[in-house]
């Protein structure tokens, strides 16, 4: 229940108690946290890093590429690890963050929609060439490897927007980007396949167990929902725990189902 280790109950029962406002104490408004946060030492460090941070970031494209001096070795390895790509994306995509470069935030968008799909491309070849290497079904790939890649990046925004005191937009972050690839993400490419004049005008999709799946999503979102509510609607690290628990109970399906039907596994 605490925010961090350093943080005691004192502290919260002092915070909560100059949240207070009109009303019963055991309960405390939108309004009274958000005129309390505006007002507290939290929000002013974040102010002043967020500041810093924009500071830093208006020095120039140099600054991305400049090597950790004074740092360890795995400092090192991270910066040598992600040169590449934060060079190719530092030369070909305006920094709109600098000063007179916000009037070019709809070509970096544009841009960094189309490296996305570079190395979605890229990522996709190659995860299915280890798969075929390794012997491992294309299904649990995408269930695995695929899926955890292409999480990250929402895993980094909800931490991200988590640490700035937006909780209700990490959440809704993480359930929405599903939405969207489920209600965009797929359609989106079949309609520009049909649509295209030398391609068949229907895509066919390879999926023969896919009322199992539904039926195994559907079972998932209410285990999720008893766990919330046993939890009290609160984040709670046993709820955490219990997430990662399903979502390992899902792979072990899957992996089962797909080693009985799948005569090419591990083969």
């Amino acid at each position: 229940k605490r925010i961090e280790p350093r943080v005691t109950e004192d502290d919260v029962d002092e915070a909560l108690e100059a949240m207070y406002k009109s009303g019963s104490k055991e309960e405390i408004t939108y309004e009274e946290f958000a005129d309390w946060y505006v007002h507290s030492l939290i929000y002013t460090r974040q102010q002043k890093e967020a500041e810093q941070k924009i500071e830093e970031e208006s020095h120039g494209v140099c600054e991305s590429l400049k090597p950790p001096r004074g740092e360890g070795i795995g400092a090192w390895l991270k910066y040598l690890l992600v040169l590449p790509l934060v060079f190719c994306l530092t030369v070909t995509i305006p920094d709109v963050r600098r000063p007179g470069l916000g009037k070019w935030c709809y070509l970096s968008f544009v841009l960094s929609i189309a490296w996305i799909g570079l190395f979605s491309f890229f990522m996709v070849r190659w995860a299915e060439t280890l798969g075929n290497t390794l012997g491992i079904p294309s299904v649990i790939m995408g269930l695995t490897f695929l899926a955890a890649g292409t999480s990250v990046p929402d895993l980094l925004s909800s931490v991200i927007v988590a640490r700035m005191g937006e909780g209700d937009m990490a959440v809704s972050s993480s359930i929405g980007s599903n939405i969207f690839d489920i209600l965009v993400g797929l359609p989106l490419p079949w309609l520009i396949f049909t649509l295209w004049p030398t391609t068949p005008d229907r895509v066919v999709i390879a999926a023969n167990g896919i009322w199992k799946d539904i039926f195994i999503l559907i079972g998932m979102l209410m285990a999720i929902v008893i766990i919330v509510h046993c939890q009290g609607w609160k984040m709670t690290r046993t709820l955490g725990v219990l997430m990662f628990l399903l979502y390992f109970v899902f792979l072990a399906q899957a992996i089962i189902v797909e080693y009985f039907t799948n005569e090419c596994f591990g083969k």
